[in-house]
């Protein structure tokens, strides 16, 4: 994480420089603009404050310069935020806490709060169609005709490596996404039904399990909450050319489901040659693994 050095920095220029500074970041000169915004970059996060009210300014490279420079600011604040809570939370951690906290990383603005009541929704109107001692694979269909018929919850098939579809509040927004990220809707969902539903992190797939003392079932959000057997899963590591292995079948806890969402987010970017992107997401990976 960033030390104070930059925010000292800033700290030390008087108002009458900062606002030279920003009356520079219009610039039409190109060269002029990139050196002012390597300037302002160097102040650290204290300058985001001068900045935001500039978002609003008559002159549109104005305006458009100081919100990209306020996104930058708070894309390194939500980025030092997501690092703290990998380095610092053990296995159990709090998924949906993570999911949000990684989602500000790329989407800084995002409104956390809303994004929850959003879920608390889905819950609650599954809550009033669920009857009392209702028979465990009643139940799942029940979820499943809520999100992935009413919601029209989908796979994202047609653009599977898209980066948004890794992170909730666009798999909220868009109604698709991978494997995982599904499955993270439906574990959050059924998580507010006090339903216990676990990750199940096969090779190359992601999928869920319910499992109470008289039945197990396996679900497949990605493929509209498709049910398997334990049988089914063992034929598809056998298809893949995978060994069986235990730990293929065993939940996922919490911390290893957020690394494999951003191990698999690392290879996005690796594949579209976004660097930037691909040196943060390695020092998530780095964190997380410890």
């Amino acid at each position: 994480m960033r030390g104070v050095g930059q925010s000292e920095l800033g700290k030390e220029l008087s108002e009458s420089q900062r606002a030279a500074l920003i009356s520079l970041l219009g610039d039409d000169d190109q060269a002029v603009y990139e050196e002012i915004r390597a300037r302002l970059i160097s102040c650290g996060p204290i300058a985001a404050t001068w900045l935001r009210p500039h978002r609003l300014s008559g002159d549109p490279a104005l305006r458009r310069r100081a919100q990209e420079l306020v996104n930058h600011f708070d894309r390194q604040t939500a980025d030092d935020r997501f690092l703290f809570f990998c380095l610092k939370q053990g296995s159990d951690l709090d998924i949906e806490e993570g999911a949000w906290l990684l989602a500000g990383t790329k989407h800084p603005a995002i409104n956390i709060e809303g994004y929850r009541a959003l879920l608390d929704g889905f819950a609650a109107e599954l809550r009033d169609r669920v009857p009392p001692g209702i028979k465990p694979q009643q139940l799942l269909s029940k979820i499943n005709q809520y999100l992935f018929s009413e919601l029209s919850f989908v796979g994202n098939e047609s653009n599977y490596f898209d980066p948004d579809n890794s992170y909730l509040n666009r798999v909220l927004d868009r109604r698709t996404g991978n494997p995982i990220s599904l499955s993270l809707l439906y574990i959050l969902v059924a998580k507010r039904l006090k339903v216990p539903i676990t990750g199940i992190g096969l090779p190359g797939h992601f999928i869920c399990r319910h499992q109470s003392t008289s039945s197990e079932t396996y679900i497949d959000p990605f493929n509209r909450g498709k049910f398997l057997t334990k049988a089914d899963c063992i034929h598809y590591l056998a298809r893949a050319n995978y060994s069986l292995r235990d730990e293929y079948l065993t939940p996922a806890n919490p911390r290893r489901m957020l690394l494999r969402i951003c191990s698999n987010l690392h290879q996005i970017y690796m594949q579209l040659e976004q660097a930037d992107e691909c040196t943060r997401l390695q020092r998530y990976v780095v964190a997380l693994a410890k």
